[in-house]
């Protein structure tokens, strides 16, 4: 069970875990794999372009948590 004093070291590490899958998916150019055949595409752009859109929102919701933990009396 995690106390309240792991939280911010928990926040740090899925934030630090979730910037690195950003990382990945920039340097993946998943837009260049329109120009071939969809019978070709290791992965859909479509998908790819998902999950960056659902990292960028656990980001933001992470970056919230952290900055209500810093601004928290209590925490």
């Amino acid at each position: 069970m995690s106390t309240p004093s792991d939280e911010p070291a928990f926040l740090h590490r899925l934030e630090g875990e979730v910037e690195v899958d950003l990382d990945l998916i920039a340097s993946s150019h998943p837009d260049e794999a329109m120009d071939e055949p969809a019978s070709e595409w290791m992965v859909d752009p479509a998908e790819v372009q998902r999950d960056e859109i659902g990292l960028r929102s656990l980001l933001g919701a992470v970056e919230s948590l952290e900055g209500d933990a810093r601004t928290d009396p209590a925490g």
